[in-house]
């Protein structure tokens, strides 16, 4: 079977080109203000600091996203053609990065509102999965990420300008060999399941950053998995022990840190 080929312009409006890939953040960032207003009364948030908080959110989501790709798998692409660092509708965000930059936005918001950081992304922790899916949809549309080489049924054959780099032998339209379709395979394990884990796990009363800790554990756990399916950046290789991915090295931390918070935290408050 092979790899379905999309047109990455959702539409334009004059010489404005407008991406499925940029539309898929716009849709998560509005996805991501509902359902925030669903947890929002309970954990004391009014709509304005909702609305407050999600500002802050998409800036460090965006900048840090955007700086982390550029600083850890695109540096060289960055010197050569420093402009390239402002089209993120082309594609190139990393998650590690977007999280950072959202720790940081939180922590900001948390100092301008009195709140504590871990009380703050605790509330944030559980809307992030929607984020995570919808851009993972966005890499499949672009047809990004993709995968190890397999020859299992559910592999597919890549178009060989999608896979040049990791394969230099490919000409003509579709590469012989089958691949993996990893982003589809992490956009349901970091949207569709990270989601439901987490709703479920912060529907309870839970002690203060165990939500946070809960989704630093299961993201990590669920990105080292499969990055197993996905092909390493061609210029990176697999960059620890010649077996773990740079998604993997970076995953490593968060396990750690997010069960270290859950081992402390996870217990339902005391009523």
């Amino acid at each position: 079977m092979r790899y379905p080929e999309f047109d990455p312009i959702a539409f334009a409006l004059g010489p404005v080109q407008v991406r499925w890939y940029g539309l898929m953040y716009l849709l998560a960032f509005g996805l991501c203000f509902v359902l925030g207003g669903l947890r929002a009364e309970r954990a004391g948030f009014s709509k304005e600091a909702l609305a407050d908080l999600v500002f802050y959110g998409v800036a460090g989501v965006v900048l840090g996203g955007r700086a982390g790709f550029v600083l850890v798998y695109g540096w060289e692409q960055f010197l050569a053609d420093p402009l390239w660092l402002l089209r993120i509708w082309e594609g190139g965000m990393s998650f590690h990065g977007g999280l950072a930059g959202v720790v940081i936005a939180a922590w900001l918001w948390a100092r301008r509102s009195g709140r504590g950081l871990l009380e703050t992304t605790d509330f944030i922790a559980p809307l992030v999965p929607v984020g995570l899916g919808l851009g993972r949809i966005g890499n499949f549309v672009n047809t990004e990420l993709p995968g190890r080489v397999t020859e299992s049924f559910v592999g597919v054959h890549f178009p060989c300008w999608a896979v040049r780099e990791h394969s230099l032998t490919c000409f003509g339209s579709f590469e012989a060999a089958a691949r993996h379709v990893s982003s589809a395979y992490q956009a349901f394990a970091e949207g569709v399941a990270l989601f439901v884990i987490m709703w479920a796990f912060s529907a309870r009363g839970r002690s203060v950053g165990a939500v946070s800790g809960m989704f630093l554990l299961s993201y990590g756990c669920l990105r080292f998995a499969t990055e197993f399916f996905r092909a390493p950046d061609a210029h990176l290789g697999l960059v620890a022990f010649n077996f773990l991915s740079m998604g993997q090295l970076l995953s490593l931390p968060m396990i750690v840190l997010g069960a270290l918070l859950l081992g402390r935290r996870a217990l339902p408050q005391s009523q």
